[in-house]
C-alpha cells in the first residue's frame, strides 16, 4: 500500500482508536492484588485478546506466566521465506499514586482542551497497544504482506516480577523472531522520532533500621536513645555527596553518555524544575541520565506528620531504587549497596536490607537491517530524521529476549514522551503521536513485506 494511501487510512482510523483506548484505561489493571483486585487485569487482558484478534491476528489467547499473571498472545505465521516480527507491549498499569492530585478522572479517558488524552495507563503502555492495533487495522488483510506478526502483552510489567521473562526463557519457540519492537519508550519530545538504543537496569530494595523495642517518649528519654530516623537519614546522606552525584563505594560515578544529548533546559522543562533550582550531578544531564548509577529514595516507612506523636520511633524502613547503566551487573550493584548501608550505620544500630528485584540494563543494535527499515519508516511517518536516546527505565523483558534471541534486531519505540508524566498523575497521551508512530509502524511493516 502506497505510504500516502496508509497515511489516509491511519488518521480515519483515531476515532477507533480514542475508542479502544478509553475502554482500556477503564480496567483498573494494576497488578498487585494488595491494591486492586486481580479481576481488573484478567477483564484487561480479555479485552486486548479480543482486540488484536479483531485487528486480524489470529489464535489470539491468555497465557499463564510463572508469577501468576497472564500474557495476550497471537500468531500470524509468515509466508515462506519471510521473517516474523514480535510486537511486544503490557495492559498492566502503575497504580494513580495521588489520586486527589489528578484533575480529572484517573480511570475515565479524558480529552482536554489541549488535545491530549488523560488516564493512567494512556500512555504508559495503553497507548503503545493502540498505536499497535491501528497500524494493523491500517494494513487490512495481512496475510498479502507474509510477514510473520506475533503479538505478546504482558500484565505485569510495572511490577518487575519477571513472569513473561521467566515464560520466554522457558520456551524461546513461542515468542521467536527476526525482529522484536518493544512498544514501550517513546520520542525525545513530541513529534521527535526517536528509537531507544539503552535502558538502565534496576535494584530494588528496602533498608530497615532498628534501635529499641518500640517507641519511647521524646520528652522522657529523647537524646541519648539511638533515633532510628535520625541514623537511617545519616545513612542515606552517605548515598550522594554535595553535588548530587551518587556515591554507592563500589559502582563507577564517572560515565560519560556516548549518543545524543539530552538539551539541559529541555530536561528542565520535562521535569518541571522550579526556576532557580540547581540540577544535580557533575556530568550532563545524558550522562547522569544513562551512564552513571541513579539512587532515588522512594518512600519511607515512618509516622505521617499528621498524627505523629512526640516519640523516639523503635524501626523505620526506607525503599530504595538504584538505577544501573550498561555494563553494570545487578548482582554487584546490590552487593556494593548492602555493604555500603551497612558500613554507614551509626551507633550500632540493627540493618537489614533485603532485595526486591532488579533488571538488567540493556543495550540495542543499530547495525541491522530492520533498525534501517525502522529509521525509513520514522522518516516518512514524522518528516524528521531519526535520532536515539537512552531511557531512565527498565524493560526487564528486553534482557531475556536479548539473551533468548541474540540474533534478532529489537528496537524500542512508542508513543510516551516527556510530556505523558508516565507514572505520574495526570498521565496523558497525545494523540497524534499515536498517529504517527502507527503510520511509522505500519510503513515498516509493509517494508519489511516488500524487501523479504
Amino acid at each position: 500500500m502506497p505510504p500516502k494511501a496508509l497515511r489516509v487510512q491511519v488518521r480515519e482510523l483515531m476515532g477507533r482508536a480514542q475508542e479502544d483506548l478509553r475502554d482500556l484505561v477503564a480496567h483498573r489493571s494494576v497488578a498487585d492484588p494488595r491494591q486492586y483486585p486481580v479481576e481488573e487485569c484478567e477483564s484487561a487482558a480479555a479485552l486486548v485478546a479480543r482486540l488484536f484478534a479483531g485487528a486480524g491476528v489470529p489464535g489470539t489467547r491468555l497465557l499463564d506466566t510463572p508469577d501468576g499473571s497472564k500474557a495476550v498472545y497471537g500468531h500470524l505465521p509468515a509466508a515462506p521465506g519471510y521473517p516474523t516480527v514480535l510486537l511486544y507491549s503490557h495492559y498492566d498499569v502503575q497504580p494513580p499514586l495521588d489520586e486527589p492530585a489528578w484533575t480529572t478522572p484517573v480511570w475515565t479517558l479524558t480529552e482536554r482542551a489541549d488535545g491530549r488524552w488523560y488516564g493512567r495507563g494512556a500512555a504508559d503502555c495503553k497507548g503503545n497497544i493502540v498505536m499497535q492495533l491501528t497500524a494493523l487495522r491500517a494494513l487490512g488483510d495481512l496475510t498479502r504482506l507474509g510477514v510473520g506478526v506475533k503479538v505478546i502483552s504482558e500484565g505485569a510489567e510495572e511490577q518487575s516480577t519477571g513472569g513473561l521473562a521467566t515464560l520466554i526463557r522457558e520456551n524461546p519457540k513461542l515468542l521467536y523472531a527476526d525482529t522484536v519492537l518493544v512498544c514501550d519508550t517513546g520520542n525525545s519530545a513530541a513529534g521527535l522520532p526517536t528509537a531507544t538504543t539503552d535502558l538502565r537496569g534496576v535494584v530494588h530494595a528496602t533498608v530497615t533500621v532498628r534501635s529499641l523495642a518500640g517507641p519511647v517518649h521524646s520528652g522522657s528519654f529523647g537524646g541519648p536513645a539511638p533515633d532510628p530516623l535520625n541514623a537511617l537519614i545519616a545513612m542515606l546522606a552517605t548515598l550522594h555527596d554535595a553535588a548530587g552525584n551518587t556515591t554507592v563505594d563500589g559502582l563507577d560515578n564517572n560515565g560519560r553518555w556516548q549518543g545524543a544529548e539530552y538539551p539541559a533546559e529541555r530536561y528542565r522543562h520535562d521535569i518541571g524544575a522550579r526556576e532557580g533550582v540547581r540540577l544535580v550531578g557533575d556530568g550532563s544531564v545524558a550522562d547522569m541520565l544513562w551512564a552513571r548509577p541513579a539512587l532515588t529514595v522512594v518512600g519511607i516507612d515512618c509516622p505521617p506528620v499528621v498524627g505523629s506523636a512526640p516519640a523516639v520511633l523503635g524501626e523505620v524502613t526506607a525503599k530504595l531504587n538504584l538505577r544501573i547503566p550498561y555494563g553494570t551487573e545487578p548482582d554487584a550493584a546490590w552487593e556494593a549497596l548492602k555493604a555500603h548501608l551497612e558500613r554507614a550505620a551509626p551507633w550500632e544500630v540493627e540493618v537489614e536490607t533485603v532485595r526486591l528485584s532488579s533488571s538488567r540494563p540493556f543495550r540495542a543494535r543499530t547495525d541491522g537491517p530492520a533498525y534501517a527499515r525502522l529509521a525509513e519508516a520514522m522518516r516518512e511517518a514524522f518528516g524528521r530524521e531519526l535520532t536515539t536516546a537512552g531511557q531512565g527505565g527498565s524493560i526487564p523483558t528486553c534482557d531475556a529476549l536479548q539473551e533468548t534471541f541474540p540474533d534478532a534486531e529489537i528496537a524500542l519505540i512508542g508513543v510516551e514522551e516527556p510530556q505523558c508524566l508516565i507514572h505520574a498523575p495526570d498521565e496523558s497521551v497525545d494523540p497524534e503521536e499515536i498517529e504517527r508512530m502507527a503510520l511509522a509502524l505500519a510503513l515498516f511493516l509493509e517494508s519489511v513485506g516488500e524487501r523479504s
